[in-house]
């Protein structure tokens, strides 16, 4: 009987769950670890939304099986958010599915539209599931670049030029996780036109819609003519609406896709549990006031811990959107690696952050920062982090002292 199974020896050991472990272990042992490190909002749904919840869960006949692909007035919920927020029309019926989580609608899909030996253009550092979702699928990944400038649309003219066989599928994620990269429509204009020359599926990831600072909103590739003819896009409540353990998610776009994966999933699920469903009606169609808060705290969180972390002698980037930093190991410590950087910063500073080579080769050489702390903890995170520099023997410039 054989123990080495197809998909499991594409899978290499998970880095980051090695850091978690970690994590977890000191707190059992007491240890007060300020998490940075899962992008785990600490803040709770609206309260309307946790009533509607509670007030279906009550009903004796919501219990039972729900709808694979969601209950219509879900999907007319994420329709209309579209509507007001993108001012793109969308075909409930045909051009939306309700996932358990983008992560999920993702694996989906590759499911549904990866045949073995397919070629997936996929960024590199990315989450994981944008490549690991067709790598289970039994696709080959060609990486390009997640900074989206000439030498990005340069790559993806070699990867058609030279892949065998040519690729036919490209992920994107924007703003970015983990580099917190954004883009505006000048950018999926151009990608749509792109993949229409090159008759290329393009899966946008736009998890952290709502979470864009400095007064840019982050557009959706839908909102580009012709765009539902090449393209599909997924979103989700976990950060919007804090609703990350409920998981809902959406894809959005394309009918042949939306088709596809609606018809793998009905093999899989029979879709979240009702009243949770329900809920997330009541975020999309309620109030939304919540949206523009959690914008304005995760915005104040950025400003206090890229200023906290740069006086405690680590100069971070400022993200322009998402809920992370994508931060560069100090210069003097970069010998030792993101992995062995996260772990001594995790036992010595007792802050727990992401590695970056967890999301691809080229995330080595920096860590994934989450905002999921409150800003005294972030300080706090800070003035650990200060203490843990100096007794690797870094100097804090004198600007930063204090």
């Amino acid at each position: 009987m054989s123990e080495e199974f197809y998909r499991i020896k594409r899978l290499p050991p998970y880095v980051i769950a090695e850091v978690n472990a970690m994590r977890a272990a000191a707190r059992a042992a007491g240890e007060d670890i300020i998490d940075l490190g899962m992008g785990n909002p600490d803040l709770p749904p609206p309260p309307h939304v946790i009533d509607k919840l509670v007030e279906v869960a009550k009903k004796p006949d919501a219990h039972g099986y729900s709808a694979s692909k969601g209950i219509p007035g879900l999907r007319r919920a994420q329709a209309n958010y579209y509507g007001r927020r993108f001012g793109v029309e969308v075909d409930p019926e045909t051009e939306v599915v309700v996932t358990m989580g983008s992560k999920e609608g993702l694996a989906s899909l590759a499911t549904a539209i990866t045949a073995p030996g397919d070629v997936i253009l996929a960024p590199n550092p990315s989450y994981p599931i944008h490549t690991f979702g067709f790598i289970i699928a039994g696709a080959t990944i060609r990486a390009v670049p997640t900074t989206p400038d000439e030498r990005y649309f340069e790559s993806l003219e070699r990867a058609m030029a030279f892949t065998v066989p040519r690729p036919s599928i490209l992920v994107v994620n924007y703003p970015s996780n983990p580099t917190a990269e954004s883009v505006d429509l000048a950018f999926y204009e151009r990608l749509v036109a792109w993949a229409r020359e090159n008759q290329v599926w393009i899966i946008s990831d736009l998890a952290y819609s709502e979470l864009y600072y400095d007064g840019n909103p982050t557009p959706s590739i839908m909102q580009v003519k012709g765009a539902k003819e090449v393209a599909i896009e997924f979103t989700s409540l976990s950060k919007t609406y804090s609703m990350a353990g409920w998981r809902i998610g959406f894809a959005v776009g394309n009918k042949t896709l939306i088709a596809a994966m609606t018809r793998v999933k009905s093999y899989l699920d029979y879709g979240a549990f009702t009243p949770i469903q329900a809920a997330a009606c009541a975020a999309l169609n309620g109030p939304q006031d919540i949206v523009e808060q959690n914008r304005k705290l995760y915005h104040k969180r950025r400003d206090v811990m890229v200023e906290s972390f740069g006086r405690a002698g680590w100069e971070i980037p400022s993200p322009k959107a998402s809920m992370f930093a994508w931060a560069p190991l100090p210069p003097a410590l970069a010998h030792l690696g993101s992995l062995e950087f996260s772990k001594q910063l995790l036992t010595q500073a007792k802050v727990a952050v992401a590695p970056g080579v967890g999301y691809g080769e080229n995330g080595e050489g920096y860590v994934r920062i989450a905002m999921v702390e409150n800003e005294q903890r972030l300080r706090q995170a800070a003035r650990n982090v200060k203490k843990y520099l100096a007794s690797m023997g870094v100097n804090v410039p004198a600007r930063n002292a204090g």
